[in-house]
C-alpha cells in the first residue's frame, strides 16, 4: 500500500500500529528526502495477504491519523 498525507511526526512502529487494524502487517517504509533527511509525507504498508491491502484501502482510506487525513492506495510492485 501507499500511504499519503502521513503526519511528519509519525513513525513506522505508528504506521504499523494503526494499519493492524485492517490485518497483519508485514512491514512499514517511510520515504526521508535523500539531501535533508526529513520525512517527505509518505511511505509504504506491506500486508500478509490481499485481504488486509483491501481492508485498508476501504476502512482507512480518508480516516484521521495524527490529525491529518490519510490518503491509502494500491502500489505498483515496480
Amino acid at each position: 500500500m501507499v500511504i499519503g498525507n502521513l503526519p511528519y511526526q509519525t513513525s513506522e512502529e505508528d504506521i504499523g500500529n494503526h494499519f493492524s487494524q485492517a490485518g497483519q502487517v508485514t512491514n512499514v517504509k517511510i520515504v526521508y528526502d535523500r539531501e535533508t533527511g526529513r520525512m517527505k509525507g509518505f511511505g509504504f504498508c506491506e500486508f500478509s495477504d490481499a485481504a488486509g491491502a483491501n481492508n485498508a484501502v476501504n476502512t482507512l482510506n480518508g480516516a484521521d491519523f495524527g490529525g491529518r487525513q490519510l490518503r491509502v492506495n494500491y502500489a505498483n510492485k515496480n
